[in-house]
């Protein structure tokens, strides 16, 4: 019998700890790749995308069971291409040599900055976006010159095994290597030079005590509990089309979807209504192949039980679409709000990562900001309101990881942009020239001049009397 993915990628030619230590000789024999060969890799990268996008949206579809393919071109091919573009643009600059101040006490010598490869960089990508979230780290990681390797999700096998061939076709395995079916626990122990992690802060915990035994530096991106703001002077029709659309596609299942809705108290049932319409419009039923399902059976009975605790608990369940609430067989679940929450149900205490949206009516906006502020960070916020007064004191008088504003989600797909989470939410940026930074070692290095200032003064005496002198002059700066 033929070995399935999963077996071969744990054997001994195919383990991380193997594809690790080919990466490591590699590495040594050529620890500098030159702007070419990376500028090369990021166009074969761009390739590969694109000539197998079909592909791409029909292997991501098979391990939801279905996924838009509209979904997968827009929110992961689309941002990953253009990502790749903006790389490839600024790349020559990111790595030039940065200039840097030098002191009157140094006059003559030099200071520079230069950006070094770190070496291998451990790409653990979740089940969710399991091309963006791949592909946007390893495009910061290769313009920094690294090598990589990617532990995909066992959820996303399909793609896993599609993207594993298609790049081992045009791109060396001692530089970009897919371990579809890598041993989770054999990958996050190896002594990368950085590692990125995409998931539950439960699981970021782990991966970074382990890391912790070689002193690897990670990268966490965790998600949380995203707060949305409506305003009382912003339109609500607008607003719900914005924030439906941020929180349904892939069906909720986004680590920057809006969680909870502060809505002001007298526009909560007006909001309710144009939810309504706007989303039974767009989603006529579930059966929908524009809706996407639900990852796994696991995951399904995760949010059918949040749901019935909410329920029994006294929550008011508004479902959005008509016909069935569920499809078990499709692993389907309607949109729903859900108004009369409390803290003790366990919508109010955990990511949500499904259709469903808790609106909270609110009368001031000390009482939103201090709701926030009582719980952990999250990796976004979205206020909306045309009032800069409003926008500039919650962006204050809140953190949070990133923010859009007057949209949702959006603020993921610009490429000129840092995107991280703080506290709870991960630690670390990517992206953009943030992300070059991340999976670069800035190498400081100080050129002596030839003839040292101040060369006139003995050595000895310039450390009894010299410090004085220069205070005293203003030299030292």
């Amino acid at each position: 019998m033929k070995p399935s993915v999963e077996t071969r990628a744990n054997t001994t030619e195919n383990s991380p700890a193997v594809i690790f230590e080919k990466q490591s000789r590699a590495f040594a024999e050529q620890p500098l790749i030159p702007y070419e060969q990376r500028l090369a890799m990021i166009k074969k990268i761009e390739e590969i995308i694109c000539e197998n996008d079909d592909l791409i949206c029909r292997a991501i579809s098979g391990d939801f069971g279905n996924r838009s393919y509209d979904e997968t071109k827009l929110l992961e091919i689309t941002p990953c291409i253009t990502g790749l573009r903006h790389t490839a643009k600024q790349l020559k600059k990111w790595m030039r040599p940065q200039k840097r101040h030098i002191s009157k006490l140094f006059f003559g010598a030099e200071n520079v900055v230069v950006p070094q490869a770190k070496g291998i960089v451990g790409i653990i990508v979740p089940w969710n976006y399991p091309l963006f979230l791949a592909i946007s780290p390893m495009t910061s990681a290769i313009a920094a010159g690294n090598r990589v390797m990617v532990k995909p999700a066992d959820n996303s096998m399909a793609l896993s095994r599609l993207l594993q061939e298609k790049f081992s076709e045009k791109i060396s395995g001692d530089l970009i290597s897919f371990l579809p079916g890598a041993d989770p626990s054999q990958f996050s122990c190896l002594p990368f030079n950085h590692l990125v992690f995409t998931g539950s802060a439960r699981v970021g915990k782990i991966i970074m005590r382990q890391a912790s035994d070689t002193l690897t530096p990670v990268t966490l991106e965790l998600g949380g509990k995203s707060p949305t703001i409506l305003a009382d002077d912003f339109p609500v029709k607008t607003a719900v089309e914005r924030i439906m659309f941020g929180k349904l596609i892939n069906s909720g299942q986004t680590c920057v979807a809006p969680d909870y809705l502060f809505v002001p108290e007298h526009r909560l049932e007006t909001f309710i209504e144009l939810t309504r319409q706007v989303v039974a419009n767009r989603y006529p039923d579930i059966q929908s192949r524009d809706y996407t399902s639900i990852i796994d059976q696991n995951a399904f009975s995760r949010l059918m039980t949040t749901l019935e605790d909410a329920g029994q608990k006294g929550a008011r369940i508004i479902q959005l679409i008509p016909g069935p609430r569920s499809d078990e067989k499709l692993k389907k679940i309607s949109p729903v709000l859900l108004t009369g929450v409390t803290p003790d149900m366990t919508i109010m205490k955990e990511e949500i990562f499904g259709p469903f949206l808790p609106v909270l009516p609110y009368k001031k906006i000390d009482t939103v900001i201090d709701y926030i502020n009582r719980h952990d960070r999250p990796l976004a916020l979205y206020p909306f309101s045309n009032n800069r007064k409003f926008i500039d004191r919650v962006l204050g008088q809140t953190i949070s990881g990133g923010v859009s504003i007057n949209d949702c989600t959006l603020q993921v797909a610009q490429h000129d942009m840092p995107f991280g989470g703080i506290g709870t939410s991960g630690m670390g940026h990517y992206h953009g020239y943030e992300g070059f930074v991340e999976f670069s070692k800035l190498k400081p290095i100080f050129k002596q001049a030839k003839w040292p200032f101040p060369i006139q003064i003995p050595f000895n005496r310039f450390l009894d009397q010299g410090y004085h002198f220069l205070k005293k002059t203003k030299w030292i700066s």
